[in-house]
């Protein structure tokens, strides 16, 4: 009875935005996951040198002004994340979700940042500061991702597949996606497409939030 009771206030005292702000992480992830095949598996138009790759200068900056866009979806996600009453309080979810959405704010204005290197060849000019903005942006999500999924975990409101959905989001960064960003192009582009994904299943669960859901 006392579970039932702590979860129904739970429920109650989730935010109202937190939920359309779960569909909008969960359309933000899949759009973003389509996007990763589209550029697998997308015709190159320029030579594999090209920062661009495979897209023309101008390809390229349509799609990196997307990125942006997109990112700041899963962000808005993260937020709801930090607010939906989902983690066991402390300290590994308020640093946890604050880092996770600190890293994906930076990588979204690094997206913009690396329309500057669009006509440059790769490793070129302003690549290697490119490089670092990324490593950093995306370590930093990971590691919020992971405390904030230990939270999630201890906090016990989520079942099922819910309950691990965002330590595996975490996780990911560092194993496989990482190892797979520095192997070929199209192995890159499936790793950042499964880590999509996973934003879109958090998303899902934001969305459908509710006392210990199971499917």
């Amino acid at each position: 009875m006392t579970n039932l009771k702590t979860d129904a206030l739970r429920a109650t005292a989730t935010p109202a935005w937190v939920s359309p702000a779960g569909l909008v992480c969960t359309v933000a992830g899949v759009l973003g996951a389509a996007s990763g095949i589209f550029l697998a598996v997308y015709p190159a138009q320029v030579s594999e040198d090209m920062f661009s790759y495979p897209l023309t200068a101008d390809g390229f900056t349509v799609i990196q002004v997307w990125f942006f866009v997109q990112h700041l979806g899963l962000a808005v996600g993260l937020a709801a994340l930090a607010a939906a009453r989902v983690m066991a309080p402390g300290r590994a979810a308020r640093w946890g979700t604050a880092l996770a959405i600190f890293g994906m704010v930076l990588l979204a204005v690094t997206e913009l940042l690396a329309i500057g290197s669009r006509t440059s060849t790769y490793p070129g000019e302003g690549t290697d500061l490119l490089d670092a903005l990324y490593g950093v942006s995306s370590v930093a999500a990971g590691i919020g991702l992971v405390l904030a999924g230990v939270a999630v975990r201890r906090g016990g409101s989520w079942a099922g597949w819910r309950r691990n959905v965002v330590l595996v989001a975490g996780i990911f960064v560092f194993v496989p996606m990482t190892p797979a960003l520095m192997g070929p192009f199209v192995l890159a582009r499936l790793a950042i497409t499964a880590w999509m994904l996973l934003f879109a299943a958090l998303g899902y669960a934001l969305w459908r939030s509710g006392p210990r859901q199971l499917w």
